[in-house]
């Protein structure tokens, strides 16, 4: 199995993951249901809040879940029912939250292409990170 592959199945399809946004001066964080599939994040919010005017002032952002963090770019894609893939993947990993939210008509869906991946590890208590460059395809491992 290569290094990519072990990465995504070890991400899985779907958990809760905290999703950094910045613009100007102000960094805002919060926990939201995310979706993965194709190699990139989903989540879903509602284009009025501070989230969507940060992603559209700049689209750089980050994740962060168990010893992963996530660097990428962010993008709004459309709303949730018209985009099948990701209404899938959420009522198979988030069932309550399509019932509460993808219908409501500010939602939209947000895109999170990774640029670098990194996890932190220890291998016979020595400690590492494991870090994946989307740039370049690269994987490498660092002692710590």
């Amino acid at each position: 199995m290569s290094d990519f592959s072990r990465l995504w199945k070890d991400i899985g399809d779907g958990r809760i993951m905290v999703l950094a946004t910045c613009a100007g001066d102000r960094v805002t964080s919060r926990s939201m249901s995310v979706v993965v599939y194709g190699g990139k994040f989903f989540c879903q919010t509602n284009r009025e809040y501070l989230k969507c005017r940060q992603i559209a002032e700049n689209p750089n952002a980050a994740l962060c879940f168990g010893y992963y963090s996530v660097e990428g770019k962010c993008r709004i894609i459309g709303k949730p029912y018209d985009i099948p893939e990701f209404m899938s993947a959420m009522e198979k990993a988030f069932p309550d939250a399509v019932k509460r939210w993808s219908g409501l008509p500010q939602e939209c869906v947000i895109e999170i292409t990774p640029t670098l991946i990194k996890s932190w590890i220890y291998e016979n208590d020595v400690p590492y990170i494991e870090i994946w460059d989307f740039s370049d395809g690269t994987y490498r491992k660092e002692r710590q």
